[in-house]
């Protein structure tokens, strides 16, 4: 496609007033279905301005270079890649986490997953020191988000693949002090972990893939989002039945898995935690009141 306001770029005097304008008139012409949203995101991402911040600098010059990348991110915009991936970072609970190609985007789903966990570790812990487990941490989203709010966890991170940890680490880098208490670790779930964690893990907290291989994706997710974090295999529950497995062999008693999934798993999992000896079984929510996520405690 045609770079979106080229000849502006070009010109002395640009604003970002009328960069803000003629970005949201090219990803409306481009189909997004939110192009206003997008743009301001793309210009406060160009500009280094958000918010009130934007809206106080609207008649200043765009300086060169940053209309130059601009130009940039609104051609991938407009090509189909996540916003989120676009401008290179997204907010998640308390953190401004660094997100790209090599992880899933983080969801709103997941913050909820994280406030059911920290819940369940409160209730287990209260204030002493206690140990987390967030298995395919992929950002760290979940881990990190554990650090930050609770001073007294140690949480672990394991994920298969290296480029997600890569991701993960400079995220904990981000974060300060929180994130010495992070371990990443790389490897498949709990075999990642040291054989002494065993047995003394107050929660664990897992987002695996839980598509089936055979559903149909929305095309922004199928042909950005890494495949291997979404497509668990045939029945989209392999995954999710080997954590609830062997989760209890890590947790400590008390202890507490809580997992993400899709609604329509949700008895197939809770079933399968009952099997092999959790002794209180829950399916709650998410924000939109679909079943999301199953707590399992012995």
């Amino acid at each position: 496609m045609a770079e979106p306001f080229e000849a502006s770029t070009n010109q002395e005097h640009l604003t970002w007033r009328r960069v803000l304008g003629e970005t949201r008139e090219a990803l409306d012409a481009a189909g997004l279905a939110s192009p206003e949203v997008d743009a301001r995101r793309l210009v406060e991402r160009a500009s280094g301005l958000d918010g009130g911040e934007l809206v106080a600098h609207l008649d200043e010059t765009v300086p060169r270079r940053a209309g130059a990348h601009l130009v940039a991110m609104v051609q991938r915009r407009a090509a189909g890649e996540p916003l989120q991936y676009v401008v290179g970072r997204w907010g998640f609970r308390r953190l401004d986490l660094l997100v790209d190609r090599r992880v899933l985007i983080p969801r709103p789903e997941t913050e909820q997953v994280v406030e059911v966990a920290l819940v369940e570790l409160r209730r287990l812990a209260g204030g002493r020191p206690s140990t987390v487990v967030d298995l395919g941490t992929g950002s760290g989203a979940i881990a990190l988000s554990v650090a930050v709010e609770v001073v007294t966890a140690t949480v672990w991170g394991s994920d298969a693949s290296p480029e997600a940890l890569a991701v993960a680490r400079a995220n904990s880098a981000g974060i300060g002090r929180p994130g010495t208490r992070v371990r990443l670790v790389e490897g498949d779930w709990f075999s990642a972990l040291p054989s002494e964690l065993a047995g003394t893990v107050d929660v664990v907290v897992a987002n695996p893939p839980y598509v089936a291989a055979g559903d149909d994706l929305p095309a922004e997710v199928r042909e950005w989002e890494p495949a291997a974090a979404l497509v668990a295999g045939a029945t989209g529950l392999e995954h999710l039945e080997r954590i609830v497995d062997e989760a209890p062999r890590w947790l400590a008693r008390p202890g507490a898995l809580v997992v993400e999934l899709a609604p329509h798993q949700a008895g197939a999992v809770s079933a399968a935690a009952r099997a092999v000896g959790f002794s209180e079984v829950e399916v709650r929510p998410d924000l939109a009141g679909r079943d999301r996520m199953v707590v399992a405690r012995q």
